[in-house]
């Protein structure tokens, strides 16, 4: 899963990144409106984790121009104005949830699993041999056995079980493994699919990750 964050504050801003990090998933952070209105029209996010209170304006403008323009991403609104009408104006808007600060970290990632349920329509169970991921919660399993993976262990296996069979090249993986300001290189493409690799070779997985030499990467199913 792909979070945009809207928050002005950096020390909740690498709260909330280190939180998504370990939970698995992707984040890019926007520290004003302006800069979630690019980030909302050039890329493409599961969730967009919204404050209220940017120095640019309200968070609730961005969300009514998202909605207005047909928009459906879903819409996780957190602020520290927390009184029954301020929820009630976040929420007629198009917010799916709200969340008033302060709060817990285990809280935010459980309304961010409830919100990605609510789509799991179009975010089935992927599958290769015996593996099983669930982009919702970010979980490997091989025959209900949990795999235990560090967060971009679990971004790399969903991107290519996402296409499994089919070569990813080298340069789509570190784009996809990149956030804003934060290059992910071949050489850490590299360790990165060693890694998994062994996590995988660790148990009967019935599938594995070959070398598309000078190109890229290829998950493959070797169940008969």
């Amino acid at each position: 899963m792909r979070l945009l964050l809207v928050e002005d504050s950096p020390r909740l801003t690498e709260l909330l990144r280190e939180t998504v990090h370990q939970a698995g998933w992707r984040i890019d952070c926007a520290g004003t409106l302006a800069e979630a209105r690019l980030m909302v029209a050039t890329d493409a996010y599961d969730l967009c984790v919204l404050d209220l209170g940017m120095p640019d304006g309200n968070g609730l403008d961005l969300l009514a121009a998202m909605r207005a323009a047909g928009s459906t991403l879903p819409v996780l609104v957190v602020t520290a104005i927390g009184d029954v009408d301020s929820r009630i104006a976040g929420l007629d808007a198009g917010a799916d949830d709200y969340l008033a600060k302060p709060f817990h970290h285990r809280e935010f990632l459980a309304r961010c699993r409830a919100i990605a349920r609510r789509g799991t329509t179009s975010a089935p169970i992927l599958s290769a041999g015996r593996l099983r991921y669930d982009p919702a919660s970010a979980l490997l399993t091989c025959e209900n056995t949990a795999i235990a993976l560090a967060p971009r262990e679990r971004q790399l296996i969903e991107i290519l079980m996402r296409e499994v069979g089919r070569v990813v090249s080298k340069r789509r993986l570190e784009d996809a493994l990149s956030e804003a300001g934060d290059v992910f290189t071949t050489n850490a493409l590299e360790v990165l699919v060693s890694r998994l690799r062994k996590r995988i070779s660790e148990v009967e997985a019935g599938a594995e990750i070959e070398t598309v030499r000078g190109i890229g990467y290829l998950l493959r199913s070797t169940e008969p």
